[in-house]
């Protein structure tokens, strides 16, 4: 077994504890790594050694039962995916498998009866030893309860794979094992125990008291866990359905789904010693697979490197925000209204060119807190709180005492301008005004101002409730007082801000064009809209081409096309189909299907392309226009083209955002002479 140097281990820690009503005490093991929950709890080769010999005193003691319990706030995340690119062949994957495998086996084959306490947030490997258990309570406190390893290229391979379905049914399990995590979502407690994963819940405050008693109660017969028989005659009929809908989403391109299905299929029928080696054969793998790699690397990403934004000022120059206007009240303007409110919660002020607009703004914002109170995802003071913070006027007076300015209205340049020449007479000379333009420059936008050093970019992507990034645009003279508070306000709307230089269309657009600009060249040259459609299909991207551009909007994928034709010509092309589109006012697609009136309008030529040459085309576009960029500074490396791609467009995992794809395709190299990341840098095998 490979040991890793770098593993914080998780320590196993029994002690015996009375419990009344028993005549023997309790075995209490209790997870932690020594630190506080910033830093959870994980199973390394040295952590599952512990756990190990800690199960094995706790059997030695004779105790009435033997509990697992973590450290304040958390359980367990799972395997420390630290050690992982470690792993070199398979026969270390393999025995990583298996020995996760022999401990956690150890609490389902007891003769003493086993308890898992989960007091906190139960992930991966954390669930599984959890589901090993022979009982189960949760506290109402546990924040994420999940199996997610199928969205970093890998498959629950401790044992989830065979006991979930057939402790909660095939139903319930594919939407833990699958729907889940491609969707960024996890249990709740509540839900966790109407779904049988646990037999009990407690509230937090009492959490590991009410456990022991109820375990207790368990032991002398008190309290009876029934637990439903498991339906199978729909077993097969399930997994169909799932993996159609998979193959509607990411067209196969994901392994580790594919996997997660076959394993789910096998636990109808298989032994769970069987069914768990092939939890191990398929671990193994996946782990040495270019997807699991690039997983790891984009999850790093996210987890790391988005806590920790590259080139920042030192927040101390930062400057306190007390009350924020939104210049604009449309959709936009409204949606960010409520972002600022619920997490800065100080005054937002919305402001537009007539009365009708302002109010209809401030009611988007009341419905939304309605909407929040509703579903229990906000308390009534806290609603309260906020309904007095939100107003708005067409009086730009009331913006004077603001701190934090930003406009969100219609992308022109000449507009803009004027905005802010208005309003940098009455904000105060240290105001930070912010632009959320997603393609003009922060530059030009600050020239005619008295204090062009407290303009900054602010682009957000919609829907901004949902997507995590936020692109901070450094103009020419952005100071670093405006940059730092720029960087701390994004922390506290608890967005993931990625510093960018002021560039046409900065990271996100400019890249999602030049594929557009592609996919429309090959169009423009004969190509059939549903093959143009498909062509990216095998990177298992979020979305098709021509879909994105429904959700854009075709008015708004033109104008970004044009201030980057403006700016290079030679490699964005002004599409005359895609202005054709634009100027029908049609809808692109018509029930999921591309709108045949659209086909109509199109004026092509006779060379059409194949899907694989439209897709090599739009990558060869992307790598060359990635190179550009990180000569030109856009970003400081390579990882932040990745993270904005991840955060900003929902590029999937398993390409490791987009870099390590091109660097293992060969892409990179063919196009730019070199590769994007150095050897090990992302741990993507060639």
């Amino acid at each position: 077994m490979i040991e890793n140097p770098n593993e914080v281990v998780t320590k196993a820690i029994l002690r015996l504890v009375p419990v009344p009503g028993l005549d023997q005490p309790a075995a209490l093991i209790t997870l932690d790594n020594g630190f506080d929950h910033k830093k959870p709890n994980s199973f390394g080769p040295a952590g599952l050694k512990s756990l190990d010999e800690a199960i094995t005193a706790a059997t030695a003691a004779n105790p009435s039962f033997i509990a697992l319990t973590g450290k304040p706030y958390i359980f367990c995340v799972g395997a420390d995916i630290t050690g992982m690119p470690l792993i070199s062949s398979r026969e270390q994957a393999v025995a990583l498998g298996e020995l996760g495998h022999r401990v956690f086996a150890r609490l389902k084959n007891s003769e003493i009866p086993t308890f898992a306490f989960v007091n906190g947030a139960a992930m991966g490997g954390g669930l599984e030893v959890a589901l090993h258990c022979h009982y189960r309570t949760v506290s109402t406190g546990a924040a994420a309860l999940a199996l997610p390893e199928v969205a970093i290229g890998l498959i629950p391979g401790w044992g989830g794979s065979q006991i979930l379905p057939n402790l909660i049914g095939i139903i319930n399990a594919a939407q833990v094992i699958l729907s889940n995590p491609l969707t960024q979502k996890t249990l709740r407690p509540k839900q966790a125990k109407e779904w049988g994963v646990a037999d009990a819940l407690f509230e937090a405050a009492d959490f590991l008291e009410d456990s022991l008693a109820w375990a207790a109660g368990v032991v002398k017969g008190d309290v009876t866990v029934e637990r439903p028989e498991i339906d199978r005659k729909d077993w097969d009929g399930v997994l169909e359905f799932a993996k159609a809908v998979l193959d509607e989403k990411t067209h196969g391109a994901i392994p580790s789904a594919n996997k997660a299905l076959e394993l789910l299929a096998l636990a109808k029928t298989a032994s769970f010693e069987d069914g768990t080696a092939a939890e191990t054969e398929a671990l193994a793998d996946l782990i040495l697979g270019d997807e699991s790699r690039a997983s790891l690397y984009a999850f790093d990403l996210v987890q790391r490197r988005a806590k920790r934004p590259v080139g920042v000022p030192d927040k101390s120059l930062a400057r306190k925000v007390t009350k924020v206007g939104i210049v604009g009240a449309g959709l936009m303007a409204s949606q960010l209204a409520l972002l600022f409110l619920r997490r800065l919660q100080v005054p937002v002020v919305l402001t537009d060119l007539d009365q009708e607009r302002v109010d209809k703004g401030v009611a988007y914002v009341h419905a939304e807190i309605e909407k929040l109170v509703a579903k229990r995802r906000m308390d009534e003071g806290t609603a309260a709180k906020l309904r007095l913070l939100i107003s708005g006027s067409v009086d730009k007076a009331v913006f004077a005492d603001a701190d934090f300015v930003i406009e969100a209205v219609f992308e022109n340049l000449e507009l803009k301008k004027q905005i802010w020449a208005d309003f940098e007479k009455i904000v105060s000379p240290e105001a930070i005004l912010a632009t959320n333009t997603s393609s003009l420059s922060i530059t030009e936008m600050a020239a005619g101002l008295e204090h062009p050093e407290r303009l900054v970019g602010f682009h957000f992507f919609n829907p901004v409730a949902v997507l995590p990034l936020l692109e901070i645009i450094r103009g020419e003279k952005t100071d670093d007082a405006t940059l730092a508070t720029a960087f701390e306000v994004g922390k506290t709307l608890k967005k993931s801000s990625v510093l960018v230089k002021d560039a046409p269309a900065f990271v996100v657009n400019r890249l999602l064009t030049r594929v557009t600009s592609e996919i429309f060249q090959a169009v423009d040259a004969g190509t059939p809209l549903d093959v143009v459609n498909v062509a990216m299909d095998p990177l298992g991207l979020p979305m098709r081409p021509i879909a994105l551009l429904q959700l854009v909007g075709p008015a708004v994928a033109y104008h970004v096309g044009e201030t980057l034709h403006a700016a290079f010509p030679d490699r964005y092309v002004d599409s005359a189909n895609l202005k054709r589109i634009v100027d029908a006012k049609l809808p692109v697609m018509v029930d999921k299907e591309i709108n045949p009136e659209v086909v109509a309008i199109l004026e092509v030529g006779d060379t059409p392309l194949t899907a694989d040459e439209v897709r090599q085309k739009a990558l060869d576009g992307l790598a060359e226009e990635i190179r550009l960029m990180l000569d030109e500074g856009v970003v400081a490396e390579a990882q932040d083209i990745d993270l904005c791609m991840i955060l900003g467009a929902g590029y999937p995992f398993h390409l490791g955002g987009v870099t390590p794809y091109l660097d293992r395709s060969g892409t990179a190299e063919k196009v730019t002479g070199k590769r994007f990341l150095a050897d090990g840098v992302a741990n993507v095998r060639s």
